[in-house]
């Protein structure tokens, strides 16, 4: 059962990784924060503790795609609406 909780893990630090480099603070930044919080739980040996963790880091990365979202919304509103009806 761990092995398979293993995989899952690893795909999520993959998965953070790649959304880590549009961080606004930086890659460098986003790649310290996420590795420090990978060791500070790599001694979890609890399958349902690390399954909370890994339900946690898919609400990150849920964050992380809103925040995207949002920032590529302004960009638009900006480039499109002017303002001008002030």
């Amino acid at each position: 059962m761990a092995s398979s909780l293993r995989g899952e893990v690893l795909n999520l630090y993959k998965n953070l990784l790649y959304l880590g480099r549009e961080y606004p603070k930086g890659a460098d930044y986003f790649r310290r924060r996420l590795k420090a919080a990978f060791l500070k739980n790599k001694d979890v040996k609890d399958p349902e503790k690390i399954k909370q963790l890994i339900a946690r880091g898919e609400f990150v990365i849920k964050e992380l795609e809103a925040l995207y979202f949002l920032r590529k919304y302004r960009a638009l509103k900006q480039r499109y609406y002017s303002d001008d009806n002030q």
